[in-house]
């Protein structure tokens, strides 16, 4: 998620717990109110290329919803770097914002701290009812069985962007569907001297998202079917494994992207410097940064073998944003008026559109405006071949300890020093040292 993807964000991700605990009731002064109806605060993430950007996007949108109920909103753009560390602080001492972005994949721990309001059907209902939303977008909302502690605003899925030019000259005539034809495009590639494959070795969120499309493949999960962390068990080791050995022993992430983590792949790729990128939703980074879309093309991230689609064939997290409402807001009508606005289908449409994401409302997905080839490639993906990360409470925990340990595993292959099975083990069983104890 950071720009459009969450950050990596440290270890302050090991503070939930402790949030958890000393919130209670999600704030200080209890549930909310209607003491203050004509404003409210908003944090929104750093959606795009910089906050400036963000803010010529979205001040318009925020001074139309003041036009039409009355309600002026204070907005506030929150870098993805700081934003999980700002949510926390407001769990614990109830000075917050009333309504802020959170990425989808924090949903379940953020959740658990008791902080949000619960999107029940009674408050569904408010913004137009449930069904509005895809499933796959819902999927990511908080824990199975409990009511979402958040509502989908922007939706993105992974994709294989590749240079066209760069594949023409090394006679590559189409992309790579399987793991196996991108290691040997990747020899063609390197012959006329480019880079293959982009990569952020050191950004631990990016390497959980690769990671969990890569166990999905290998038939595996991160956590037990009752929440607990299951990091060693062979189909995790041997898909961790594999994305490694993308750099370790394919050769096709080069060396000194293990080091990557502030979307210097994107440059790279924008730069025409490396054939192929796997990214979210990675249009309006790309064309900030001057490549042409008929630069470039847009496909599945590759499977093992087949076609993408559902258990084995997962190519992709279920990424996006989620707009979430604090319970002890002091404009809890205004609040949910403003979720209602920003996921009316007029609106949707405009910032989606803004973002390059997909709107995860049905009718304004469905509209024209995002019927183009990268599109399509998108929500396809979002609707057959996308899984959601693990919806439980220690989520955000576990992004921060194995993708720490992925990116420890790049540190070796970049350094020479062997990937073996049984460093990959090594690496996932300290991992799980770190995780909260059941």
């Amino acid at each position: 998620m950071r720009s459009i993807r969450a950050a990596a964000v440290g270890a302050v991700t090991m503070s939930l717990a402790l949030a958890a605990t000393a919130c209670g009731g999600g704030s200080s002064t209890g549930g909310g109110s209607n003491d203050s109806p004509k404003t409210l605060t908003y944090w929104a993430s750093n959606q795009g290329a910089s906050i400036a950007i963000d803010k010529k996007v979205l001040q318009p949108e925020l001074d139309k919803f003041k036009k039409q109920t009355g309600i002026t909103v204070k907005l506030e753009v929150v870098p993805w770097s700081d934003l999980l560390n700002r949510i926390l602080t407001a769990t614990t001492s109830g000075q917050g914002p009333d309504v802020l972005n959170i990425g989808n994949t924090w949903s379940a721990s953020l959740q658990a701290t008791g902080a949000f309001l619960p999107w029940n059907a009674a408050n569904f209902a408010k913004i137009g009812g449930k069904d509005r939303f895809v499933d796959s977008a819902l999927g990511s909302t908080g824990a199975v069985g409990k009511d979402p502690a958040a509502v989908p605003l922007y939706s993105m899925a992974y994709a294989l962007y590749y240079n066209k030019q760069i594949f023409a000259d090394a006679g590559i005539a189409q992309p790579p569907a399987t793991w196996a034809e991108l290691v040997a495009d990747g020899k063609k590639i390197e012959a006329k001297g480019k880079q293959v494959l982009g990569a952020e070795g050191a950004n631990v969120s990016e390497n959980i998202h690769h990671t969990f499309v890569f166990a999905k493949q290998h038939g595996a999960d991160f956590f037990t079917a009752d929440g607990k962390a299951d990091f060693t068990n062979d189909g995790v080791v041997a898909a961790v494994k594999q994305y490694v050995d993308l750099m370790a022993k394919d050769k096709v992430i080069p060396v000194g992207n293990a080091e990557y983590a502030q979307n210097q792949s994107v440059s790279d790729f924008a730069k025409g410097r490396t054939a192929m990128l796997m990214w979210q939703s990675a249009s309006a980074n790309l064309k900030s940064q001057g490549m042409s879309d008929s630069a470039y093309g847009i496909a599945p991230i590759p499977v093992q073998s087949g076609t993408p689609g559902t258990g084995a064939q997962v190519n992709s997290m279920v990424a996006g944003i989620n707009l979430a409402v604090f319970k002890n807001t002091n404009n809890l009508d205004g609040s949910t008026k403003f979720v209602k606005f920003m996921t009316s289908d007029a609106e949707q449409k405009i910032l989606n559109t803004a973002y390059s994401s997909i709107p995860p409302v049905k009718a304004a997905q469905e509209d024209t405006a995002f019927n183009t080839p990268a599109n399509s490639v998108l929500k396809n993906t979002l609707a057959t071949s996308a899984a959601a990360l693990p919806q439980v409470a220690d989520e955000s925990q576990f992004e921060t300890a194995v993708g720490t340990a992925v990116k420890n595993l790049f540190a070796d292959a970049a350094a020479g020093r062997a990937v073996t099975t049984a460093s990959v083990k090594a690496e996932l069983e300290k991992a799980q040292q770190q995780m909260p104890a059941k």
